[in-house]
């Protein structure tokens, strides 16, 4: 059974970061046409008042016309963090902040994501293990 953890400290030492495959892309769009053709694609997507904003594949976007001038590597925290749980985004984005790294959070059920400039991800690997490592 996964053990589901809510604890700050628990969380920011259990949270193993990992880096995954590929090249993102974060675009919006309000076209219903490129809506429907990039929503099986996508990685994630959210509807705002100004549209439809989608989480794709580099490749993706530039076959769907999106910018792909800001490629953003994907790090998932391999801790099972309670959806109440308060405090691993905070620490996360404030680590990374400190370090002039931007990052846009993803959470979803089992994981939180984070999202980093490509050209950056080796020094947000860093410092995030670091967090870790503080908070054990």
């Amino acid at each position: 059974m996964t053990k589901i953890v809510s604890d700050t400290r628990a969380m920011l030492a259990g949270m193993t970061p990992v880096l995954t495959d590929g090249e993102y892309v974060f675009c919006t769009t309000k076209d219903a046409s490129v809506i429907a053709r990039a929503m099986p694609v996508a990685l994630g997507s959210f509807r705002e008042a100004e549209g439809t904003t989608f989480i794709l594949a580099r490749s993706d976007a530039k076959a769907l016309g999106f910018d792909e001038a800001m490629p953003m590597r994907r790090i998932t925290l391999d801790v099972f963090s309670a959806l109440d749980g308060v405090g691993l985004t905070a620490g996360v984005a404030t680590a990374l902040a400190a370090a002039g790294i931007p990052c846009n959070m993803v959470a979803a059920y089992h994981h939180d994501h984070v999202f980093v400039p490509a050209a950056m991800t080796e020094r947000a690997i860093a410092v995030l293990k670091e967090l870790q490592e503080r908070s054990s």
